[in-house]
């Protein structure tokens, strides 16, 4: 799966329409192989990003669970460790 598709759910806040949006259109570009589309394909390709989001906002909407919600700053700093452990300091 792509990396830069980041985990969206049980976080406070929730996730923002502007996140699930950003996650859907880098799920369209690894599925269409595009990262700009062209004229011919862009209204499909926009189309294609509707609808990711929308049906995302509806999983993340209809999802439950038990545990404690996340913190952003908390799961940043773990994903920037695992970065530095993986591709060594910068």
């Amino acid at each position: 799966m792509c990396r830069n598709i980041k985990t969206l759910f049980n976080f406070d806040p929730p996730a923002t329409e502007e996140e699930i949006r950003g996650a859907a259109i880098q799920f369209v570009r690894k599925l269409s192989g595009f990262t700009k589309p062209s004229r011919a394909n862009e209204a499909a390709f926009d189309r294609a990003v509707e609808d990711v989001a929308t049906v995302a906002r509806r999983l993340l909407d209809s999802l439950v669970t038990t545990g404690e919600p996340r913190n952003r700053e908390i799961e940043a700093e773990r994903a920037r460790a695992r970065g530095a452990e993986r591709f060594g300091a910068r």
